[in-house]
């Protein structure tokens, strides 16, 4: 983790003008975890509010020397455990690069483009528990599901992979025009796999949504259909757009899965209740 300073640490030498190279760096995202981090000095800040402050002044020295920014939640204990299971000191500044650039954990590195830091820091706590959602998938997929979408992966974790993104899309084709909210979970070993998204629906059919929740959402599906495991989903929110008589109204609809397709069925997910949904066997 990059030390809040007055320059942005680079991995390297120091150019002497705006960088190629890719800068990153950990953000403690909660007062109990600056707390916490406080034996290793990862920073000089006195309390949680200038930490913040120093942070922001960092990324904005780094965003104007680099070409790239990343960050990720440092969190306390991820950082202990890679410590300990690498014998590396916690107190070492090679141990907190380390940490920051370790292979299973790239997917909890965020962009920064220059937006507020009460906005991005919640992007960082999301990336972190959507990077564990992924790793758990991947174990349940045996190791396979960073291969699951190239032409290169075993015929049947391809299939499994096409099918997921195939029951999510005939999801959203069949709710038509909308704003939503989309949530699943799969009863897993070691816990159950969760993932939820915003879904905008435009009126001439494409489909926004978060890169990092749609392949979180397409992990979850294609973990459960690879492990044939039960699980549940809820799509609920505004259907209607304003370009037709602006028609609008309030749904919920829920599906069911025994492992190998998806039913309706009427049930909550997170707490929140739906009906059965459409069959997806109808949407083309």
């Amino acid at each position: 983790m990059s030390r809040n300073s007055r320059r942005p640490r680079r991995c390297g030498a120091e150019p002497s003008r705006r960088s190629d190279e890719a800068f990153v760096t950990g953000i403690l995202t909660d007062e109990a975890d600056f707390a916490r981090a406080r034996e290793w000095q990862l920073t000089d800040a006195p309390d949680y509010d200038t930490y913040l402050r120093e942070t922001g002044d960092l990324l904005a020295e780094a965003v104007d020397g680099y070409a790239t920014v990343r960050a990720r939640m440092f969190h306390p204990d991820d950082f202990a455990d890679y410590c300990l299971l690498h014998g590396v000191d916690p107190g070492e500044q090679a141990a907190r690069d380390g940490y920051l650039v370790n292979p299973p954990l790239q997917t909890q590195l965020v962009t920064y483009r220059g937006e507020d830091l009460a906005d991005f820091v919640p992007r960082l706590v999301r990336a972190r528990e959507g990077g564990l959602t992924l790793r758990h998938a991947d174990l349940v997929m045996d190791g396979a599901l960073c291969e699951a979408a190239t032409a290169a992966a075993d015929p049947r974790v391809r299939w499994t992979y096409q099918q997921a993104s195939e029951v999510f899309r005939r999801m959203l084709v069949g709710a038509g025009c909308g704003a939503y909210e989309f949530r699943i979970a799969v009863d897993a070993p070691g816990g159950p796999l969760e993932a939820h998204a915003r879904v905008l629906h435009w009126e001439d059919g494409a489909v926004r949504i978060h890169d990092e929740d749609l392949d979180l959402i397409t992990a979850v599906l294609c973990a459960g259909l690879y492990g044939e495991l039960p699980g549940a989903a809820v799509l609920h929110g505004t259907q209607g757009s304003g370009a037709v008589c602006g028609e609008y109204q309030q749904v919920a609809w829920a599906w069911r899965s025994t492992g190998f397709d998806w039913t309706p069925a009427e049930l909550a997910v997170d707490g929140v209740p739906a009906g059965p949904g459409f069959s997806l066997g109808t949407v083309v």
